[in-house]
């Protein structure tokens, strides 16, 4: 399946354990880190989004494979929302009126369930290492889920000497034009 952080066996269990199991496997992994959940119970899929969303984790998508749901939640965080510190910025909404290249810094696993039609992928903790697959002539546009890890990628591309670096605002949780798929 997608690549994971950790993942969790719930298969078996009815609702509402596989949510009490997830809560407890999510308190083990970093912000940011992805971890998969397997389970059989129909209503988890249910259960797991809206639990990740009330709680501020990201539910990523569910891929079935016979009787397993395979789950996936990236674990976010409870603290304040940052003020934006890289300066330029593109509106989501004026991104297919712009030339460039979209790159996309999300981890695999939330590139693979849905993003921009021709955005190359390379998830932020890769980027400072595959810099060299990056054109410093070209207009970049960074997008993330929803413009946090976007600046920081911004932020790095600029130390590193691109100039035409835009972070896009607000990120893909925004994002209402066509989507492409790799599961």
């Amino acid at each position: 399946m997608l690549q994971a952080n950790m993942q969790l066996d719930a298969k078996g269990l009815a609702c509402p354990m596989p949510v009490v199991k997830t809560k407890k496997a999510m308190t083990d992994l970093a912000e940011g880190q992805v971890l998969e959940v397997l389970a059989t119970d129909k209503g988890s899929k249910a259960d797991l989004a809206a639990w990740a969303s009330s709680v501020g984790h990201q539910y990523i998508g569910t891929v079935e494979d016979e009787d397993i749901l395979y789950h996936y939640i990236r674990k976010g965080n409870n603290e304040p929302e940052v003020e934006k510190a890289f300066e330029q910025t593109v509106a989501l909404k004026d991104l297919d009126t712009r030339g460039g290249m979209i790159l996309d810094v999300r981890e695999a696993a939330e590139y693979a369930f849905g993003h921009i039609n021709e955005a190359k992928s390379i998830p932020m903790g890769e980027l400072e290492s595959r810099l060299e697959e990056l054109d410093k002539n070209e207009e970049i546009y960074v997008i993330c889920r929803t413009g946090k890890r976007s600046d920081l990628a911004a932020q790095l591309l600029a130390k590193n000497g691109f100039t035409k670096v835009f972070n896009v605002l607000p990120g893909m949780n925004e994002w209402n034009g066509i989507l492409t798929k790799e599961i």
